[in-house]
């Protein structure tokens, strides 16, 4: 008989013979009758073992342990009193495989465990149905916002993972040796875009990963990062990347309202999808904001601290904006394009706050090539460790320009998790190489 998921067997099944397979999430034994809700990833299902109706099968439930990988077939009833006013009257059960005692952590909801403890037992943690929805529900954001950019005429693209240079420079790099050679595992692919920019492919967009080897100890960093990165040309200014940002995550708000339900309603969350546009205010005036309202001043003129981050958020979303662009940082001026004459912004590089927390970075790059390699001397890199990128600036390179959003953040924000850990499946940190 096919195997089938919990969530598929409906009361209007009544009568019906099924089999499913999964986990015994809780047993509870009345006497002559044992209770077993067995979990698969897609829900849950009662099945009621009788003695009077069955002694040896009885007998087999009564020695079942919790997260006990089991099988079960039998027939479906409807029961109102029973979770999804269904559950099964069994007509076999197989022991797949027994779980030994005691357990590494509970999977009870009602029983929380600290973070260490819940990473060192990952495997366990995440059979856990509101950790599990978790990462259904990120599943549900990657497919949104894939969808948003494919309908929308953009190329896929993966690029390398493996650079002769980091793309922010610095000594945020993880070395490895290639062939004999020192190389860094990837900060970004930003390189890499802008020179698709050259080679005409106009608008792409990776799914892939980041790498920072910073020592940090916060709820919002990894050293290991799923980052959603976008470039398109022939822009006019920052203005149309921050269009195409707003967007594609307003798209998958409203996807995840409909197609995430059951995830969202196991964790106790909703999703609100903004009705207005993102506001967009200036570096200068969240400063202002901040040291105004809430007399906090961020200890780098050239930046906004994550206090002054959550700040900005609460402020916004008391007037109904859970998302706000800051457009206009100060500093450098090698990827990102400087201020024209009319501009209303300091600098065309913006930041994307959702929810009190940098979401995205982006902006208008840098197209020309003497004001490319005026900053380049300005900021003192070394031209032959980026010599390949020069070059695509050399026969006709666009108005181009671009962002990274950070999906485990996003991932974090939308689903209310306190550390941004809880929304990768196996988290990397400073003190942290395992599972």
């Amino acid at each position: 008989m096919d195997r089938q998921y919990t969530t598929h067997i409906t009361p209007e099944m009544d009568g019906e013979e099924v089999s499913v397979a999964g986990w015994a999430h809780e047993i509870r034994d009345l006497g002559g009758i044992t209770f077993v809700i067995l979990r698969d990833r897609e829900g849950r299902i009662q099945a009621t073992f009788k003695e009077d109706a069955d002694e040896e099968l009885f007998e087999k439930a009564q020695k079942l342990g919790k997260e006990d990988c089991i099988r079960v077939e039998g027939v479906v009833e409807e029961n109102e009193q029973a979770p999804g006013d269904r559950e099964l009257q069994p007509t076999d059960l197989e022991v797949v495989g027994h779980a030994e005692r005691p357990l590494p952590m509970e999977v009870s909801k009602d029983i929380d465990s600290d973070l260490s403890t819940r990473m060192d037992a990952r495997f366990i943690d995440l059979r856990k149905p509101e950790v599990h929805a978790v990462f259904s529900l990120r599943s549900h954001v990657v497919e949104a916002m894939e969808e948003y950019f494919e309908e929308n005429g953009y190329i896929r693209i993966q690029t390398p993972a493996i650079a002769k240079m980091g793309a922010e420079g610095g000594a945020e790099l993880f070395p490895v040796i290639y062939y004999g050679d020192e190389a860094f595992l990837s900060q970004s692919p930003q390189l890499y875009k802008q020179m698709l920019m050259a080679a005409g492919f106009d608008k792409v967009y990776e799914t892939g990963k980041a790498f920072r080897a910073e020592e940090f100890a916060t709820s919002r960093h990894v050293s290991e990062t799923s980052m959603f990165d976008v470039e398109l040309s022939f822009i006019e200014d920052q203005h149309d990347v921050m269009d195409v940002l707003e967007n594609s995550l307003r798209h998958v708000l409203k996807e995840l309202q409909g197609r995430a339900r059951e995830e969202l309603d196991e964790l106790g969350i909703q999703v609100q999808v903004p009705d207005e546009e993102f506001p967009r205010i200036s570096f200068e005036e969240a400063r202002t904001i901040l040291e105004d309202e809430y007399d906090h001043v961020p200890d780098d003129p050239d930046d906004l601290d994550t206090e002054g981050e959550k700040l900005l958020g609460e402020h916004f979303e008391d007037k109904g904006h859970p998302a706000v662009f800051v457009v206009g940082y100060p500093g450098e001026k090698f990827y990102y394009g400087e201020a024209r004459k009319e501009d209303e912004y300091s600098s065309r590089r913006f930041d994307l706050i959702y929810r009190g927390l940098e979401l995205a970075s982006g902006g208008q790059r840098e197209h020309d090539l003497d004001r490319l390699m005026n900053a380049v001397e300005e900021e003192g890199i070394d031209k032959d460790d980026i010599s390949f990128y020069l070059e695509s600036f050399k026969y006709g390179m666009p108005p181009h320009g671009g962002y990274g959003l950070g999906l485990d953040r996003l991932v974090k924000q939308i689903a209310g998790l306190d550390n941004v850990q809880e929304g990768i499946l196996f988290p990397r940190t400073p003190d942290r190489l395992e599972p």
